[in-house]
């Protein structure tokens, strides 16, 4: 089974992805051809414009951490090349000389909106599950999200973050990481997202979880008790990363992904959460931190430093 499906009608050309099996995660060499085909398409006049989507139930749940896992275990691999060759991608994209619209149906998560939040031109539906769930395997937003989520307003973009937990469609539009909304079924719900802002405001984390766990609201006392699950040394390094991206451009934010997909990878925290989560699924990882609060400045600088 050809894992993208590439046609060209009417001078658009439609990028397809067909993995609905493993809910479409690019591998590495969906990754690579799909840089291949942008690439060529970029300099070709036939095409006008291009349109990327998803079969079956996702439009794309992301990269395919188990292969990434798999390159980490396997000391004679680079797994950090892996993540460079997706970026690429992402910047191909980010910076394409032509329209590039984004049908995003479905879930879609984590490099599923590398190849989709970066479009010139995004379109949601009412079925629509984004999130950028990474700190649950001990990463962190990559493939440029930092950029777009340090800019969504009132602070829903480091809820995003810090819990990985998903918004809706019309979610997304109104946080401006998306375009339009297709409710072929009716209006989508928006979340209220007002009591975000001071809770996640600033840079310290031990001063949000304190916030959150002594708020009133209970929306606030479950988003820190989700928080306690991820690993404290991904959702501590995940803050310092979106305060970062604020003033960045995405190429900056890029390659602060690459320095930080170089930290994570050499970290026991990414391999044990792919396992608690994906492989063995007993949803029971030992984190390498007991909780935020003992993850050392040091520590969160030093992912920084490449």
């Amino acid at each position: 089974m050809t894992e993208i499906q590439v046609d060209v009608k009417d001078s658009v050309g439609h990028l397809v992805l067909n993995r609905p099996q493993a809910l479409n995660a690019l591998s590495s060499d969906m990754i690579d051809t799909l840089t291949s085909i942008l690439t060529r398409w970029a300099d070709d006049d036939a095409v006008r414009e291009v349109e990327i989507s998803g079969v079956g139930r996702a439009f794309c749940a992301g990269a395919d951490v188990r292969q990434l896992r798999g390159l980490v275990l396997d000391r004679s691999a680079d797994p950090v090349d892996f993540l460079a060759r997706e970026y690429r991608l992402n910047r191909l994209i980010a910076a394409y000389p032509k329209p590039y619209t984004a049908i995003i149906h479905g879930i879609a998560m984590g490099g599923g909106l590398g190849v989709s939040i970066h479009a010139s031109h995004r379109i949601v539906s009412t079925d629509t599950v984004m999130a950028m769930p990474e700190t649950i395997i001990g990463l962190w937003p990559d493939v440029g999200m930092c950029y777009h989520l340090s800019r969504v307003p009132g602070e829903v973009g480091t809820y995003m973050g810090l819990t990985g937990l998903s918004i809706t469609g019309a979610d997304a539009v109104k946080c401006h990481l998306a375009d339009d909304l297709v409710a072929p079924g009716g209006p989508g719900a928006v979340t209220p997202t007002d009591w975000m802002e001071p809770m996640f405001a600033g840079r310290d984390i031990s001063v949000i979880m304190d916030r959150l766990e002594h708020s009133e609201l209970p929306q606030a006392r479950e988003a820190a008790r989700v928080i306690r699950v991820r690993s404290p040394l991904s959702v501590s390094v995940t803050l310092e990363a979106l305060r970062r991206a604020a003033i960045m451009t995405v190429d900056e934010v890029f390659d602060q992904d690459l320095r930080l997909g170089a930290f994570f990878t050499r970290r026991p925290d990414f391999v044990e959460g792919v396992r608690a989560q994906l492989i063995d699924k007993d949803f029971a990882p030992v984190w390498s931190h007991a909780g935020v609060e003992d993850v050392t400045s040091d520590e969160v600088r030093a992912a920084f430093d490449g």
